[in-house]
């Protein structure tokens, strides 16, 4: 399939790789409305893609996502705000809802709608200096947009997203690598090398293998134990039946690295 690029968002494919990147430096990579619609779109296309076996989500210029362009926050009726604010979720749900990982290379500020994007993101792989929070409060607005209700609760724990989310606070890399808001913390000027290292990592990986890893993280969040368990038979199963997984075994017997094919 032909995977189109705008000048907002830009989408560039190699090795197995697919970078999405927010194209508005101007505007701190700001999510405006139409951004909304062209980020959805690319991560749609990526996620369709054969070509594609893990996506990196990025920013141009001297920060990843300042949130939302405050240049759009004028005087609506509830009617009117539902359906824009609803539809802030949906490069949520897609960044989720795809089979393939997906990297979010944070740098600078990931803030607001920024941090929403980082959250849902498989890996969050962050540059010294990077500043991350969810100020929204500071503005008068519920600390739970663009999913930071759901994430931010479970993966650093109730008291922690209390604090986040009440004072709308931002922390830098080195807190939010203790609380587990990252995976990783590197240098700036190792950065995009980290990301890239990860990036081949995971395309050299098993696809079919991730998609299930991937679906079973997610649902695990809203289901009991058993629910879970019933799941990880059933994906494990798929799974063992695979070439991907024969030719695991057989590469493991003969010490080499196996060439995944997603079949």
């Amino acid at each position: 399939m032909t995977i189109t690029s705008s000048d907002d968002v830009l989408v560039d494919i190699a090795d197995g790789i697919a970078t999405v990147t927010l194209n508005r430096p101007d505007r701190l990579n700001t999510l405006a409305n139409p951004t909304v619609d062209l980020l959805v779109e690319a991560l749609s296309q990526v996620a369709d893609s054969a070509d594609v076996r893990v996506v990196v989500l990025a920013g141009r210029g001297k920060t990843f996502c300042a949130g939302a362009d405050q240049g759009e926050m004028i005087e609506r009726t509830p009617r009117e705000w539902e359906p824009i604010v609803r539809h802030y979720l949906d490069p949520v749900r897609a960044i989720v809802g795809m089979d393939k990982p997906v990297i979010a290379a944070l740098h600078g500020d990931c803030v607001g709608g920024g941090l929403g994007l980082a959250l849902a993101s498989d890996f969050r792989i962050a540059a010294e200096g990077i500043r991350l929070g969810a100020p929204f409060t500071r503005i008068g607005l519920a600390g739970c947009d663009m999913s930071a209700g759901w994430f931010l609760p479970r993966m650093v724990g109730l008291t922690k997203a209390q604090d986040l989310m009440f004072t709308g606070r931002l922390v830098s890399a080195a807190e939010a690598l203790e609380i587990g808001l990252v995976h990783r913390v590197v240098a700036a000027e190792d950065h995009a090398a980290e990301v890239a290292a990860l990036a081949a990592q995971l395309a050299a990986g098993p696809p079919i293998a991730h998609a299930w890893t991937k679906r079973a993280i997610h649902r695990s969040l809203g289901v009991d134990m058993d629910d879970e368990f019933e799941f990880e038979i059933f994906a494990q199963v798929q799974c063992i039946q695979t070439e991907d997984h024969r030719e695991g075994v057989r590469a493991f017997q003969e010490k080499r690295h196996p060439e995944y094919r997603g079949v």
